[in-house]
């Protein structure tokens, strides 16, 4: 069989060529099943001592609560006051029901030192504030109970947000709809006609009384408070609903980097005369308020409540 040599045109000789080509196919394969197996056991080695990131894949510490790579979260926490399993970026636990973060105010969400009773930034107690009106401990600014802003911060943040043109008519349908409540419907005939007689009462009584002070013909006002129906009754409490909807929706708490500057500028937003309920972006439940939330830096928004309305506050239970 001739040589072969280095300087020589391989396709002279066809047999040999198909050999090497097949020899060197065999190299690349056990080469490629080689370095397959070898990924594997450093995969292994690498899971046996750290936590594989779900979002990177970067390998970490099998302690860490936050991947070292790319910041996400890669696991849950216990919570230190019942043990319950929370969400890394949680600041309080829903079981519980108490603030978790030692290193966070919770009125402000400026950092806090070990040795710190008060907030540097704020003035707020490590412990709390007790609500001067339902005397409620709170661990956030505005009270979680009946809704009093307990800082100088939500005072501030109220003022301004009252303020603002979409919560003065937000407000105005609310105390619209309270009186509208307030009202009795009637349902029969024989209800109408009673509320006649009364209007019809009242001005006479109005009428005599004027004529006795010497006024001879007495414009009489028109009753503020006018019965309706109950058709009427319907109609004007679903259209003041839709327009208290229309308004909470726009006014929707986008994300935020610290949950207290949501739970904050949400309760500075809410509404006299009107049950509310806040929907969480975390896994949108139902809360009496975003001071019951575990993640409320995803957002949220209040929804309205009633008799009327199938959804109930449940997640506070």
């Amino acid at each position: 069989m001739p040589l072969l040599y280095m300087d020589e045109d391989i396709t002279l000789h066809p047999e040999e060529n198909n050999g090497i080509q097949r020899e060197r196919q065999r190299e690349e394969l056990s080469l490629t099943r080689d370095n397959e197996q070898q990924g594997r056991q450093q995969m292994q080695m690498q899971g046996a001592l750290g936590v594989k990131c779900p979002h990177c894949g970067a390998i970490n510490d099998s302690e860490a609560a936050y991947c070292a790579s790319c910041g996400n979260p890669i696991g849950m926490i216990a919570c230190p006051n019942c043990g319950a399993e929370l969400d890394p970026d949680a600041d309080y636990c829903e079981s519980c029901r108490r603030y978790i973060k030692h290193d966070a105010c919770s009125f402000c969400g400026a950092h806090l030192s070990p040795s710190d009773a008060f907030c540097q930034e704020c003035g707020s107690p490590r412990g709390g504030i007790v609500c001067p009106v339902c005397h409620t401990l709170n661990d956030f600014s505005f009270c979680k109970q009946c809704g009093t802003a307990l800082t100088d911060e939500a005072r501030q943040l109220m003022e301004r947000v009252h303020e603002m043109p979409e919560f003065k008519e937000l407000q105005r349908l609310a105390t619209s709809l309270q009186q509208l409540e307030q009202s009795i419907p009637y349902t029969t005939e024989s209800d109408l006609l009673k509320d006649q007689r009364n209007i019809k009462l009242r001005e006479r009584v109005l009428t005599l009384l004027a004529e006795d002070r010497g006024i001879a013909h007495p414009v009489i006002p028109e009753a503020q408070n006018k019965r309706l129906s109950k058709e009427e009754y319907d109609a004007r409490k679903k259209e003041r609903l839709e327009q208290i909807a229309a308004i909470l929706d726009k006014m929707v708490q986008k994300p935020q980097p610290k949950p207290a500057q949501v739970r904050n500028y949400a309760m500075a937003c809410r509404p006299v005369g009107v049950r509310l309920a806040w929907e969480c972006n975390f896994k949108h439940a139902l809360h009496s308020s975003p001071c019951g939330c575990a993640k409320p830096q995803l957002g949220g928004k209040w929804i309205i409540l009633g008799k009327d309305v199938k959804k109930e506050i449940t997640d506070d239970k």
